[in-house]
């Protein structure tokens, strides 16, 4: 097998178990807001194979997500798009230029970080669209709900990221998808 075709491969099953990850695992958080695990999964595509890796499967699983199970349309699908990828291109970046569990570790602070103010912004721009309240009304939620539903996102998805990324590189070692003395 190629490696190319062993990359495609692999990021395809990490696009599908983030996919269930987001049907089985939703939370309902505050408003409209739910908490699903796959940015997790997401994180680690782009641990494994960079942030353009991240990019498409943020973009091929939320797109699923938006024909199946999302009420959200395409406003959802942007939100989703935004919200993954900055989490998740940006800790794969960071993780990119030297590999360790500390590079790691700051990659995900970072995303988390900008994942917040990422969507605190877009929140402001789009939830008036979304929910149909004024602005005003939705600036009022920003401090209240929108900020600690962020936090609470990027907190859980870095800490499981932390916790199950090892697990995941020996399982995708043992299964021949990524190499063995590939230093993840």
């Amino acid at each position: 097998m190629y490696s190319k075709t062993k990359k495609t491969a692999a990021v395809g099953m990490l696009c599908a178990f983030a996919y269930i990850a987001t049907a089985v695992g939703r939370v309902p958080v505050v408003l409209f807001l739910k908490y699903d695990p796959k940015d997790v999964i997401i994180v680690i595509t782009g641990f494994l194979f960079g942030p353009t890796a991240s990019f498409s499967a943020a973009l091929i699983v939320s797109f699923a997500e938006m024909l199946t199970i999302s009420e959200n349309g395409v406003l959802g699908l942007i939100m989703n798009v935004i919200s993954s990828c900055s989490f998740a291109c940006t800790a794969a970046l960071i993780y990119k230029r030297r590999r360790g569990p500390l590079r790691a570790f700051a990659g995900l602070l970072c995303g988390w970080g900008l994942m917040v103010v990422a969507m605190m912004f877009w929140n402001y721009l789009v939830a008036p669209i979304y929910m149909g309240y004024p602005r005003e009304a939705v600036v009022k939620l920003l401090l209240p709900a929108f900020l600690p539903f962020n936090l609470l996102k990027g907190g859980l998805n870095t800490a499981i990221t932390m916790l199950i990324y090892r697990p995941v590189i020996t399982a995708l070692r043992r299964c021949h998808l990524i190499e063995a003395d590939e230093n993840l």
